[in-house]
């Protein structure tokens, strides 16, 4: 019996506590894209929404996911003047995606010029979970929501590459510590007062344990957690592997300056070879066939969403 304005007033939180389908696929606004050279990537682009939608109809038929709203937009970044909803995958092209952000909201005149430090600790972009209710729900309902992702072995291989073999004053101390003293027998002093040089089968072993010694850590979450690509209507849904092509023609779809263009240079260790599949290979080779089998199992949903091939 409740009136219409308490069913107004509820209806963000309601709609997203019952929601198990995603909503209806809403056809992309293509009236600010010029030329003709997008058509292969808007081809690819319709395949992989109605891929992910119909793959979301499938999934959640059997499987009820509930979350509150605020957790669920936790990782989305906004930017206003555009009005797009941006999804933080990392290791997936994110740091330049935000300063493509920061551009595109009047902060800074060119993505060259920003530093990693102030992309990732400049506090410049606002987060989605920051508004309240009406904000969320009107921005989830009004804007153009994009997600990039990448394929889940490269993306676990590269943070671990990013995390645990560079010098780095957050994860040694942190993660390193904590996988060395619980994974490695006969750990040196040095090694478990420092927390460097944790070995990938290690970090498996913490990835995969349900005791984990510390927490999860958004670098090697699965997207499905970050990102809740079925309870979220991506408008648009890019790859790590084609970012460049993908990043160009959505900043077509949403009218950004024509002079504005994805960044193209590596955000850090730029001497380091890119982690190709065949530098995972190469990891996973230090893997049992158990080890990569249930790493794989971790990521199933990730694989599966996407459209990725299994390994």
């Amino acid at each position: 019996q409740l009136s219409d304005q308490q069913k107004m007033s509820e209806s963000p939180l309601s709609w997203f506590r019952g929601v198990y389908l995603p909503p209806a696929l809403h056809p992309l606004n293509k009236t600010l894209v010029k030329g003709g050279k997008w058509k292969d990537v808007d081809s690819t682009q319709e395949k992989r929404r109605s891929f992910l939608h119909d793959f979301c109809k499938k999934y959640n038929s059997r499987k009820q996911l509930r979350t509150h709203l605020v957790h669920l937009v936790s990782r989305i970044y906004v930017e206003d003047r555009h009005k797009v909803l941006y999804c933080e995958v990392p290791k997936a092209g994110c740091s330049n995606w935000k300063r493509v952000l920061m551009v595109l909201n009047g902060l800074a005149a060119s993505a060259h010029n920003i530093s990693h430090d102030d992309v990732h600790y400049g506090k410049h972009l606002r987060k989605l979970d920051s508004y309240d209710l009406k904000g969320i729900y009107t921005r989830l309902n009004t804007y153009t929501k994009a997600i990039f992702v990448r394929d889940p072995m490269e993306r676990l291989v590269s943070a671990f590459r990013d995390k645990f073999e560079h010098p780095n004053s957050y994860y040694h101390p942190v993660f390193g510590k904590a996988i060395i003293k619980k994974y490695r027998h006969n750990a040196n002093e040095e090694a478990l007062k420092t927390g460097s040089g944790v070995k990938f089968k290690e970090f498996i072993q913490y990835l995969l344990d349900s005791h984990r010694p510390v927490g999860m850590d958004i670098h090697w979450e699965q997207v499905s957690k970050l990102c809740y690509p079925c309870l979220i209507n991506y408008d648009f849904i890019g790859k790590f592997e084609t970012l460049e092509e993908d990043a160009n023609y959505f900043l077509q779809l949403v009218g950004a300056p024509a002079e504005l263009k994805f960044p193209k240079f590596k955000d850090r260790h730029s001497s380091d070879e890119r982690t190709s599949a065949e530098v995972v290979r190469q990891y996973l080779k230090e893997l049992s066939n158990e080890e990569r089998q249930l790493t794989y199992d971790f990521y199933y949903l990730d694989y599966l969403m996407f459209n990725y091939t299994s390994p």
